[in-house]
């Protein structure tokens, strides 16, 4: 059972960088909103689907392992109390 500070990091915005794929470009390949691939460039921690997750890869020709990380102690856990 993972922490209750475990979070998942994306890393699509630093896979695209290397790639050189703009934006823009990783939109119209992955056929993901482009106001969707803006949110994860700004905020790699936020939530995505699998199925985004899997067009994301493919765009980026890499696997959808590459595109997330652990991140133990990267953001609070929300408070229980």
């Amino acid at each position: 059972m993972y922490p209750k500070t475990m979070r998942i990091r994306l890393r699509v915005k630093e896979v695209a960088e290397a790639k050189g794929v703009s934006m823009t470009k990783l939109h119209i390949k992955s056929e993901v909103s482009y106001n969707t691939i803006r949110r994860i460039f700004r905020e790699p921690y936020v939530e995505i689907t699998t199925t985004t997750l899997a067009r994301l890869a493919e765009a980026l020709g890499v696997s959808s392992h590459d595109l997330i990380e652990d991140a133990p102690d990267a953001i609070p856990a929300p408070s229980t109390e």
